[in-house]
């Protein structure tokens, strides 16, 4: 529909040479190299990456203000990316406690956290089979929360201090309703007791570095139902199929 009205068209991918990318005006290509695995991860974080930076190309076109490095933000960030991998055993031991006999499972997070949220959800119940939901934190007692039982685990994402307040009272609404609560926040919006803190990153582009603890949390709940991480059941590469 785009080329019939003669507007240009860009396709950011990971695969040269695809449909999307043959029939569009442009290709930017990502060049994260070759995913085995069916459930996308590092093209997903690759995408976030690309995407910022063409928004700071577009910035810089426009003549807006910088409100930051992107640069230098976005090797914050790698650094960051980095020390989440190497205390990878935290989130193992916390999937191992709370996700390897469970039917169910949710996410929750609020503004940038809830997108995160979203993807976080499919990708656990891409390669687990655990059937995971994310729920925008702030619409949670408007009925979602009749879903929590005794045992199910919710996944709380925090990285905006302004709005911290806000999701860690709905983690004490769920908590109340018998639900195994892990808390992942960003330095700035932490408290004693959370389950993982990560670094402070900027925080327009905190979801490249929360989404890796997801995808771990997704891989080690795999893992550790014994199942094969790279090749889920019913699933085939999107570029392969209409």
């Amino acid at each position: 529909k785009v080329n019939e009205k003669g507007y240009p068209s860009l396709t950011i991918t990971n695969v040269k040479g695809s449909t999307l990318s043959r029939e569009a005006s442009h290709t930017l290509l990502l060049h994260a190299g070759p995913e085995i695995a069916v459930a996308s991860t590092k093209a997903y974080t690759a995408q976030i990456t690309v995407m910022a930076v063409l928004a700071e190309v577009l910035r810089r076109t426009k003549g807006r203000p910088q409100t930051f490095d992107m640069s230098h933000e976005l090797a914050v960030i790698a650094s960051a990316i980095e020390g989440v991998l190497d205390e990878k055993s935290v989130v193992k031991e916390l999937v191992d406690q709370n996700l390897l006999d469970t039917a169910n499972a949710f996410y929750i997070g609020r503004h940038l956290d809830y997108y995160v949220a979203m993807e976080a959800a499919l990708k656990l119940k891409e390669i687990s089979y655990v059937q995971t939901e994310s729920f925008a934190a702030g619409e949670l007692k408007h009925g979602t929360i009749a879903l929590i039982e005794e045992g199910t685990p919710v996944i709380a994402l925090l990285s905006e201090p302004v709005v911290a307040s806000h999701t860690r009272g709905n983690i004490e609404e769920v908590k109340a309703r018998g639900a195994k609560t892990m808390v992942i926040a960003m330095e700035g919006s932490e408290r004693d007791g959370d389950d993982i803190v990560l670094p402070k990153v900027q925080m327009e582009l905190a979801p490249v570095l929360s989404v890796v603890v997801t995808q771990l949390i997704a891989y080690y709940t795999s893992l550790g139902k014994g199942l094969d991480v790279d090749k889920p059941r019913n699933l085939a590469k999107s570029v392969t199929v209409e």
